[in-house]
């Protein structure tokens, strides 16, 4: 029945293999069993809670109906966490992304110092995680268990203010912290491009690679940058052929995939995508409220959910959250008073308004024309259709509400209509958001796409 069991699942995982991308093959599917197939009911284990709760949202449909077509009948699935030996041998097999790290048995050596560049307070416990950067948390955990043994490289993309330093800086000090006499370098690509740069200058290139040659995890960030800096590739082609015959560890960051990446050399662009290559979106208004209380941990504060998620409200990405963090416990400490929603909008006051004088009128105009399917000319138009009355209303609403535009300024830019309109359209829209109406559900969405 073993025998059977791995058939089938093996039969699975070829069809899935075809459906999706290679990563999320390589990092989700692959490390997983099935365990067993009675009364209908298929159980599959993974090794770790995060890949069972991934393969829960995006896969179970999928599993269930190639489990249906290599059965031939209708069965249920169920997931669970176990860790189930491997038989196979290989290096790569031996560590699937997703297995449970488990502590290391060796002692730890006092740390002297710390990383130059790093940030020793940028670690896997201090990162919150969520849908948009789960992969990339989980991928950077085992790397850094495995250094030169799971993924090589491991090349992690994304927009700015996302996290990807952050990890870069959590797999440095893991292995740090694991054995603080291996060489681990964290650079730019800018200083990498500098240190080529002034090798050759210095017609000292022997020790510029030595330097590099010699790591046991190589980190550098935003690679991008060094697209169309030909002998900047050529050295970095060559380190990175070096490295990897040495079973050491690379890691890289970019604002895009590998393949995005313009004026950059195929040879290397295929190294760059021969590893892992993981996504971090933009952090949801969850992931940075759980920031911000992780932040407010480290600080010796408590922060109340209210005011997280206002201040996540207002932040542009994650690397304004601590600012704003620090201007309301500043505000708070000042005061000798507890951290508030009020204190919060209190210390909060001129980023706020910051925020709304640096949306143009055009925005509000452009988007109410986009969130309602309607054109610009009917909106400053004449025509009195309850879709357009609607439109312009909220329009007028949050002009006058959101950017302080008087009612003459209003009326001039939606056609010259008269304040008195105006007046009565914000009028009108004010006490429906008073009420709860469904509009007052649109005015926050328009509002907080117009804010970022």
């Amino acid at each position: 029945m073993e025998n059977s069991l791995k058939t089938i699942w093996e039969n699975v995982l070829n069809e899935l293999k075809a459906k999706v991308s290679g990563g999320n093959f390589a990092t989700i599917l692959k490390p997983t069993f099935l365990i067993s197939l009675e009364d209908d009911i298929a159980t599959i284990a993974a090794h770790s809670p995060i890949i069972v709760g991934l393969l829960q949202k995006r896969f179970a449909a999928d599993i269930k109906d190639s489990l249906q077509k290599q059965t031939g009948r209708e069965v249920d699935v169920i997931f669970l966490v176990k860790n189930i030996p491997s038989t196979r041998t290989t290096k790569e097999s031996a560590t699937p992304l997703f297995e449970e790290v488990l502590p290391d048995t060796k002692p730890i050596k006092p740390l002297v110092g710390h990383l130059p560049r790093v940030r020793s307070d940028f670690t896997f416990a201090n990162f919150a995680v969520s849908s948009s950067n789960q992969l990339a948390f989980v991928s950077a955990q085992t790397v850094a268990a495995n250094i030169g043994q799971s993924y090589n490289p491991l090349f992690i993309y994304g927009p700015v203010g996302v996290g990807k330093t952050h990890l870069m800086h959590a797999v440095a000090n893991a292995v740090y912290q694991r054995d603080p006499e291996k060489k681990i370098i964290y650079i730019t690509s800018e200083e990498f491009t500098n240190d080529v740069v002034e090798a050759i200058r210095n017609n000292d290139t022997g020790k510029m690679k030595k330097r590099f040659r010699s790591a046991y995890i190589l980190l550098i960030d935003d690679i991008q940058f060094i697209e169309g800096k030909e002998r900047v590739q050529e050295e970095l082609f060559h380190t990175f052929n070096i490295l990897i015959d040495n079973g050491s560890q690379i890691c890289l960051t970019s604002d895009r995939p590998p393949q995005e990446i313009k004026k950059l050399e195929k040879r290397l662009s295929s190294r760059f995508a021969g590893g892992l290559s993981v996504d971090v979106g933009k952090p949801d208004l969850e992931l940075k409220t759980a920031i911000l209380q992780k932040k407010a941990e480290k600080f010796g504060h408590e922060l109340p959910t209210e005011v997280a998620l206002f201040l996540a409200d207002n932040a542009e990405d994650t690397r304004s959250l601590e600012g704003l963090l620090l201007r309301v416990i500043t505000q708070a400490t000042a005061n000798s008073a507890e951290i508030t929603l009020d204190l919060a909008k209190q210390a909060l006051g001129s980023v706020v308004q910051e925020k709304r004088q640096n949306i143009h009128p055009d925005d509000v105009v452009n988007y109410i024309c986009t969130y309602y399917n309607i054109k610009t000319t009917q909106l400053k138009g004449p025509k009195r259709d309850a879709g357009l009355v609607r439109a312009r209303q909220v329009c007028m609403y949050l002009l006058y509400s959101e950017l302080k535009l008087t009612y003459i300024e209003i009326g001039n830019l939606l056609g010259g209509r008269d304040h008195t309109t105006i007046m009565h359209g914000v009028d009108k829209i004010s006490k429906l958001v008073d009420n709860k109406d469904k509009v007052a559900v649109d005015i926050l969405g328009i509002n907080k796409n117009l804010r970022g």
